[in-house]
């Protein structure tokens, strides 16, 4: 079975639908007051809500790890990019972070979301170090053989891990004012997810499990930072208080950096 170039783009599609699936479920959620300093914010925990990601991660587990040799999607695909090869767009190492950027950029641009700066950053903090946590224990238990034969950390996709906690990211802080910067969001991880495969760095397996694990990431930060900020605000001494937390992704390291005033 060979794959022609409209059959990458249909899988850009099927990411899209993924994205659209979770703006619809969202809509039933009860929406959230904007939340300043004075407010609490409440989790919205569901089990309804794990079944987007969860149906990603069984899918992206089955095709890489429990049935390799059934995998005909990766290796069809594999063959049209090794046949043909294309010409490499390294644009995934920038649409990675476009949907999380797109949070603090509409913020700027006078378009509030549903939290305060401060909250949205340390949510962001918490999803940031579960997705960078699990994808690189994980990369580094299984080694499963990039495509390219580059390494041995392909399962999952660190880059698409990255971009659907940030599209998740972009959902739940503008799903009140619009699905459609949710949506935008989705669309830029799925074309990063693509972009992983085009230039033979990743597996379709790699792609479903990444996307799914970083959607997870951001829901269970938005579920875990209730619970943190009550538990540290009774510890918490007037004034500033500066957190930093560490970051790997696989290929980058850095610092983030959340003030509480």
């Amino acid at each position: 079975m060979i794959l022609n170039r409209k059959s990458i783009w249909s899988m850009w599609l099927c990411f899209f639908l993924y994205g659209y699936a979770e703006a619809a479920l969202g809509q039933r959620e009860t929406g959230q007051p904007r939340n300043d300093d004075k407010q609490a914010i409440r989790s919205d925990f569901s089990y309804g809500k794990l079944i987007i990601p969860t149906t990603l991660m069984v899918y992206g587990s089955i095709e890489v790890l429990v049935a390799p040799k059934c995998k005909m999607l990766n290796y069809a695909i594999g063959h049209e990019v090794i046949v043909h090869t294309p010409k490499k767009f390294q644009i995934d190492d920038i649409t990675q972070y476009v949907p999380v950027a797109s949070v603090y950029a509409l913020n700027l641009a006078g378009i509030k979301g549903k939290n305060s700066f401060k909250d949205r950053t340390a949510i962001l903090g918490i999803s940031a170090l579960l997705t960078t946590i699990t994808v690189n224990s994980i990369k580094y238990t299984v080694g499963e053989e990039r495509p390219d034969k580059s390494a041995l950390n392909s399962f999952p996709s660190g880059h698409t891990a990255t971009a659907f906690m940030g599209a998740e990211f972009l959902w739940q802080e503008y799903k009140d004012i619009s699905i459609w910067y949710g949506m935008a969001g989705y669309a830029v991880a799925a074309v990063t997810g693509v972009f992983r495969i085009y230039n033979n760095k990743h597996w379709v397996g790699d792609i479903a499990f990444g996307a799914g694990l970083g959607i997870l990431c951001t829901k269970s930060a938005y579920w875990l930072y209730p619970v943190c900020r009550k538990l540290f605000s009774k510890n918490r001494t007037p004034g500033k208080n500066i957190t930093l937390l560490p970051y790997y992704n696989g290929q980058q390291t850095g610092l983030f950096l959340s003030v509480w005033l």
